[in-house]
């Protein structure tokens, strides 16, 4: 079976819960998953619930920097440095799994801390039984070309607008 890309972007709340919920999908059907987290800090609950599931293998986040608008020159090029490995580590693993799911990425690309070309490239060269999915806010129009689904999620009304912070459990 051919692999497809996903995309599962927009303003609204939604894009990480269906791709975990994919994963969660792919993994009760037998499959192999893995699963990359860029621009988040890995204590998602998600993520634990994925880590105990046959079939599934989290790479583990070692690094958080914070917001990249907060930071300097010097960091914005360490969170490149380790971003861009993170990347690399995905490219690694896309052999051995019927399943990527590359959450954030587009907001990585977006930041500048990993290289759309290598992205767009690495989606054209992938393995050819490989699904793979990105999630992110704005994704360029070259990324929404290459993918095979692109799902908006849109804000109508979200607590946070209320002054309700994030849950665990619910938005993280």
């Amino acid at each position: 079976m051919k692999g497809l890309i996903h995309l599962y972007c927009g303003e609204g709340k939604g894009k990480t819960t269906a791709a975990m919920g994919l994963a969660l999908r792919a993994a009760g059907a037998g499959k192999r998953v893995v699963v990359v987290q860029f621009l988040k800090d890995g204590t998602s609950a998600e993520l634990e619930a994925l880590r105990g599931t046959a079939g599934v293998e989290v790479v583990p986040q070692t690094r958080t920097f914070g917001f990249s608008w907060t930071l300097s020159p010097e960091e914005r090029a360490e969170a490149k440095r380790y971003y861009t490995g993170l990347l690399a580590a995905a490219e690694e693993k896309s052999g051995g799994c019927d399943l990527l799911v590359m959450d954030e990425a587009v907001g990585a690309v977006a930041a500048g801390f990993i290289d759309e070309a290598r992205l767009l490239a690495f989606l054209a060269d992938k393995p050819e039984g490989l699904e793979v999915v990105l999630t992110g806010r704005d994704p360029s129009q070259a990324l929404v070309d290459r993918a095979d689904y692109v799902t908006e999620m849109r804000k109508i009304k979200h607590p946070f607008d209320r002054g309700i912070p994030a849950r665990r459990g619910v938005e993280y």
